[in-house]
C-alpha cells in the first residue's frame, strides 16, 4: 500500500484502545506491509513516530526513527526500529517539559510533561522480545506514541491550556524555535 492517510483528532479510531498483535503474525506478510506502511507513512510526513491507530490500524505497533528531522531541528537522531505490544514503566519520578506536535493533529504544538527515564519492552517484527532503558527526546517520542495506542493524543495532557497554540504563532511569539517546514 506505501503511504497511508493520516487520521486527524476528531476521528474516533484515534480514540480507540488498539489490540495486541498476535502472536501468528510475527514474521508474516501481512505484519510487515502494516510495518513498511507505517515507515512509508512516517517519512513522508516527517515524522519522528508513527502509530498503527494513525493510519487507521487497531493495532497496538508504532514505528520510530530520524536523521535530521526538520520539524524537530535541536533533537538528535533516532534510530529506526518497529515496536510491537510496547510496555513502559517510569524509571524514577523526574519528569520534563517540551513541546510536542503529531501527524494527527497537524499544524499545532503543546507542551506536555513526559517521564524523563523509562524501561521499555517490547517485541520486535519475528516476535522476540526487547527491553531497553530510554531518556529524554528517545523516551519523549516513545511515550508520545504508545499514547496513541491508548486512544490518548498528546494535547489530553497538556501542561496547562495556554501552553498550545499553531506552530506558526508559537514560532512568531518566541515560544517554540522555528522550524525547517
Amino acid at each position: 500500500m506505501g503511504i497511508r492517510n493520516v487520521l486527524r483528532i476528531g476521528h474516533p479510531a484515534l480514540r480507540k484502545c488498539a489490540t495486541e498483535v498476535p502472536d501468528d503474525w510475527f514474521g508474516s506478510e501481512r505484519l510487515q506491509q502494516l510495518i513498511d506502511d507505517l515507515f512509508d507513512t512516517k517519512s513522508a510526513c516527517s515524522g519522528a513516530g508513527l502509530a498503527a491507530p494513525q493510519i487507521d490500524e487497531p493495532w497496538r505497533i508504532f514505528v520510530i526513527g530520524m536523521g535530521h528531522n526538520p520539524r524537530y531541528p535541536d533533537a538528535d537522531p533516532l534510530p529506526e526500529r518497529v515496536l510491537i505490544n510496547p510496555v513502559i514503566k517510569a524509571i524514577g519520578n523526574e519528569v520534563i517539559t517540551g513541546w510536542e506536535g503529531c501527524l494527527s493533529v497537524p499544524g499545532l504544538r503543546g507542551e506536555v510533561k513526559r517521564w524523563q527515564r523509562i524501561h521499555l519492552k517490547w517485541q520486535d517484527r519475528e516476535g522476540a522480545f526487547h527491553t531497553e532503558e530510554l531518556k529524554d527526546f528517545h523516551a519523549r517520542v516513545v511515550q508520545h506514541e504508545k499514547d496513541h495506542l491508548d486512544g490518548v493524543l498528546f494535547p489530553d495532557r497538556l501542561t496547562i491550556p495556554l501552553a498550545f497554540g499553531f506552530t506558526d504563532e508559537l514560532q512568531v511569539h518566541g515560544r517554540i524555535p522555528e522550524l525547517s517546514i
